[in-house]
């Protein structure tokens, strides 16, 4: 009797440890419509015979099952060269997330406070100023004291006051230039901790917790995992993350082995036609992912797959489990998907601790339940996951910026129609 009992909780342990991970092999849903997703071929097929997209691959998993997830069109037009699922995408800022994640691992182990000052681990960022005027033809600016410090919250919700190069506002974008802090988008032969006190010695754009600004602040975010952490971004982010949840295939640094699955990068032109990212456009070198680096952005420097960013929302909709680890605490999870904003703050939506939030507004406008979480990146991938559907669905691209996104719209309105 006792062998029973010990191996049937043994079977129950392993039954639920199945059932939190997500497997790639895709399977019929039992709470789907599955041959209605089978429309998604067609509307993928339409936008790639019709130049107006190169390629991608959609992934849609429903109960921690991969309902849908296929490459469409080329990785490579030039080449002919299939999109497989397999793909790996430089997924810019979906990295945020996951330095998101990072700061709550090290939150719920006591070694930061949400409100706490980040004056406290970086002491150059003590005492911060505005900005009150600014003159165009030099750059130059005036400043007054901030109302307040910045803190850990305020960089989670972008409402610190730090915007972005090259992306951001205009006057600050020309401060940032002066000064050479980097977007981190591409690569950078720079030290991380080095730029991020140059950072502090510049005004922010409004009072922190005043307002909505994206910008760098996840870069920053990135640079106090280190510092509180002792560790590099990378390996935090591989001992603490990856390596737990069996992402094989998330990297700051490409391994050349897995180099040939990167996509092309693909922009357009000024009459919309379809041409390839060129290494100076933007300032973005498209090599980077495979380029050696130690600048590890934690706004925008991650490649990873579908699946790989999959089993990631997963673990969050899972509370927090995953792969028979508990990466973060149940109520820590519940804490960084909750709303974290006044209205209006973020337009209809509101923002978490790392992720935009539907809003029940929204969700009476579109097909995304209140309480959705999703964020995309700059070259062209989107993501959101679905709580109360226990949904997840990634488009992953190489394209921006791009005339003819209205396929996601379409794929959206496929996926949810086909849920019974």
């Amino acid at each position: 009797m006792k062998n029973f009992l010990t191996i049937a909780f043994v079977f129950c342990a392993l039954l639920m440890a199945v059932s939190q991970t997500l497997s790639p092999v895709t399977k019929p849903h039992d709470g789907i419509h599955n041959n209605r997703l089978s429309e998604i071929d067609n509307i993928m097929k339409d936008y790639v015979d019709k130049n107006q997209l190169i390629g991608a691959v959609v992934m849609v998993v429903k109960d921690n099952q991969v309902v849908y997830h296929k490459g469409h069109g080329y990785a490579d037009l030039l080449a002919k060269k299939p999109m497989k699922p397999d793909a790996i995408f430089r997924i810019m800022s979906q990295t945020k997330a996951i330095t998101s994640l990072a700061i709550m691992q090290l939150f719920e182990q006591g070694k930061l406070g949400l409100d706490q000052r980040i004056s406290d681990f970086i002491p150059e960022f003590k005492n911060p100023k505005l900005i009150k005027t600014f003159n165009a033809a030099d750059s130059s600016y005036t400043s007054v004291p901030a109302a307040s410090e910045i803190t850990f919250r305020d960089l989670l919700t972008h409402t610190s006051g730090i915007s972005y190069p090259d992306i951001g506002k205009d006057t600050m974008r020309a401060i940032y230039a002066k000064n050479g802090i980097p977007s981190g988008l591409g690569f950078f032969n720079e030290n991380l901790l080095t730029k991020m006190k140059s950072l502090a010695t510049l005004p922010l754009l409004h009072n922190p917790g005043e307002r909505f600004t994206y910008g760098l602040s996840t870069d920053l975010l990135g640079a106090l995992v280190e510092v509180i952490s002792g560790k590099s971004l990378e390996t935090y982010f591989q001992e603490n993350i990856f390596e737990p949840m069996g992402m094989k295939d998330t990297y700051f640094n490409v391994p050349a082995s897995k180099s040939h699955r990167l996509p092309t990068v693909y922009t357009e032109d000024s009459n919309q036609k379809i041409i390839e990212w060129s290494p100076t456009f933007r300032n973005i070198d498209p090599t980077y992912p495979i380029i050696p680096k130690t600048y590890f952005s934690g706004g925008a420097g991650l490649s990873s797959t579908a699946y790989d960013y999959a089993i990631f929302l997963q673990m969050l909709l899972n509370g927090g489990k995953y792969n028979n680890k508990q990466i973060l605490g149940r109520r820590t999870v519940e804490l960084m998907l909750s709303p974290q904003l006044a209205d209006n703050f973020y337009g209809d939506d509101n923002f978490t601790l790392g992720f935009a939030l539907t809003s029940a507004k929204s969700a009476n406008l579109r097909m995304r339940s209140e309480g959705s979480f999703a964020w995309g990146g700059y070259y062209g991938t989107t993501y959101w996951a679905d709580p109360k559907e226990k949904l997840i669905c990634l488009f992953m691209t190489q394209h921006t910026p791009n005339s003819h996104r209205d396929f996601e719209d379409k794929i959206t309105s496929v996926i949810y129609s086909s849920l019974k």
